[in-house]
């Protein structure tokens, strides 16, 4: 009975999944061969969202009943070592103790200073928000991370 229940979920799971896959690209339709394709790929790497409130993919719950990501490759020592000592001159490095605060924000004169960009306006900054809340692009409260706009679709106006 379990069984057949999981099976049920996981179908139920994947053709919402296959429905997002579909809707994200209009212009380049796929074959019911490709959907298929890509809901067994998904099925197999634990590429779907569990079931639940925590909104996570399985293979994010569980990682030991899926194949490991391939890790993209990473910088070489040499270029490690020059971040190293470029944030070394810089002060950008964390101090020790609870603050938090890097070298160069505990110790300015130590360290030369770097570029001051354009700040962003008061008035910007209220257009902007003006703007996320009209278009519900607000995480919600809750453990989800969802913002209001995946939570109640129908309240907001859809992205073009």
């Amino acid at each position: 009975m379990n069984r057949k229940y999981l099976s049920t979920i996981t179908l139920a799971v994947a053709a919402l999944v296959a429905g997002n896959v579909l809707a994200a690209d209009v212009s380049a339709p796929k074959t019911r061969e490709q959907v298929r394709a890509e809901l067994f790929e998904a099925q197999r790497s634990g590429d779907i969202v569990a079931t639940g409130e925590a909104g996570q993919k399985l293979n994010v719950l569980f990682p030991n009943r899926y194949p490991a990501k391939v890790a993209a490759q990473g910088l070489t020592t040499e270029q490690v070592r020059a971040q190293l000592l470029e944030a070394q001159r810089s002060g950008d490095i964390l101090a020790t103790g609870e603050t938090g605060q890097k070298l160069n924000e505990l110790f300015p004169g130590r360290y030369p200073t770097k570029a001051v960009t354009a700040a962003t306006s008061r008035e910007q900054i209220r257009a902007e928000l003006r703007e996320a809340q009209r278009t519900g692009d607000i995480v919600a409260s809750g453990e989800t991370g969802q913002k209001l706009n995946e939570l109640f679709p129908g309240r907001y106006p859809k992205k073009s």
